[in-house]
């Protein structure tokens, strides 16, 4: 069953996928990252081009020609086609598929929209009797 964690009080969401996206790469091979508009799939396509700044992740989106030899995916298309181990989810649902993958990381930002949004997404897995697991990256 997928298990789900929540990285919540995030001031950056985009520093925080990035981080992610980095630390599933190494660790799993394949990620997914689900974003919630073409904004956001450019501006997190353009961060992981930057950081970290002394390695590449390979990355593309869900459809590019490269889609299938391509490790990490990035867009905000509600589909995933293929495999990937992780999903990390930028959406403020949760996505039609996330119970394709062993993990899942939902990333909660500080605004109190997405305050709301993160916690319906808890209920919605708790409900539905998923692993949780919560981490706070609220400065100490």
């Amino acid at each position: 069953m997928t298990s789900i964690d929540f990285y919540t009080h995030v001031a950056d969401r985009l520093e925080v996928a990035a981080k992610l996206v980095a630390k599933a790469f190494a660790q799993h091979g394949s990620v997914r990252v689900l974003t919630p508009d073409p904004a956001t799939t450019d501006a997190l396509d353009r961060a992981l081009w930057l950081k970290p700044p002394i390695a590449f992740l390979p990355h593309c989106r869900v459809g590019s020609a490269l889609a299938g030899q391509t490790p990490i995916w990035v867009d905000h298309v509600d589909d995933h086609p293929g495999p990937a181990v992780v999903l990390i989810n930028l959406q403020p649902m949760p996505p039609s598929f996330f119970s394709r993958f062993e993990r899942v990381a939902e990333i909660v930002g500080i605004d109190e929209a997405d305050v709301t949004a993160g916690r319906n997404r808890y209920r919605y897995y708790r409900e539905r009797g998923y692993e949780l697991r919560s981490h706070s990256l609220a400065p100490s």
